[in-house]
């Protein structure tokens, strides 16, 4: 496994999901306030969640890497790099809109308290903390701690792999806006 080759993927992966939920902050109020006829959310209030999924998901990223780090001082990192295989397979279905039941947990859904233009701000601040932990964890540290994601049953999984779901989870609500904005478009 080329642990370098997929934190630069998962680089890129974040650039192009980051970048283009960036450009819906420039739509306009209709497509922001559509409700969509499903009964959904609007743009605006996916754009709150994705924001908020993001603080949660770096609070755990944050931490993992941490341990990652400590870890690194007691595990055998190149054996875990050596015996390590990334199953993109798993992981494909997170950033497919409607493929599986997602109930996301009380305090990842958008109250409507930020503007359009702190969300954005915090979401720019979000992707900087990412590129972060993967510059501290360069070598392949973050292979040393794995965390239990439920979430379509992924089970444990190390710091690339989180920071990958945070990303992948964006593109689930990309597909979504644009629904979103296709319906608006229609009526």
């Amino acid at each position: 496994m080329d642990i370098f080759r997929l934190i630069q993927d998962i680089k890129t992966h974040l650039k192009l999901s980051f970048d283009e939920v960036d450009k819906w902050f420039e739509k306009d109020e209709k497509t922001l306030n559509a409700l969509p006829a499903n009964g959904g959310w609007t743009v605006q209030q996916i754009l709150e969640h994705i924001y908020l999924a993001n603080f949660y998901l770096l609070i755990l990223i944050e931490k993992g890497s941490k341990k990652a780090m400590r870890n690194y001082l007691e595990l055998d990192l190149n054996s875990k790099i050596k015996n390590y295989s990334f199953d993109n397979e798993i992981f494909e279905k997170v950033g497919e809109h409607g493929v599986f039941e997602w109930i996301r947990p009380e305090h990842m859904e958008q109250k409507g308290e930020l503007s359009l233009n702190e969300i954005r701000n915090l979401m720019s601040q979000q992707y900087d903390q990412c590129l972060s932990y993967l510059d501290l964890m360069k070598n392949g540290e973050g292979l040393l701690c794995e965390t239990t994601m439920t979430v379509n049953g992924l089970g444990k999984i190390n710091g690339y792999e989180y920071i990958y779901f945070l990303s992948l989870h964006a593109q689930r609500h990309l597909t979504q806006m644009k629904k979103n904005k296709s319906e608006t478009i229609k009526n």
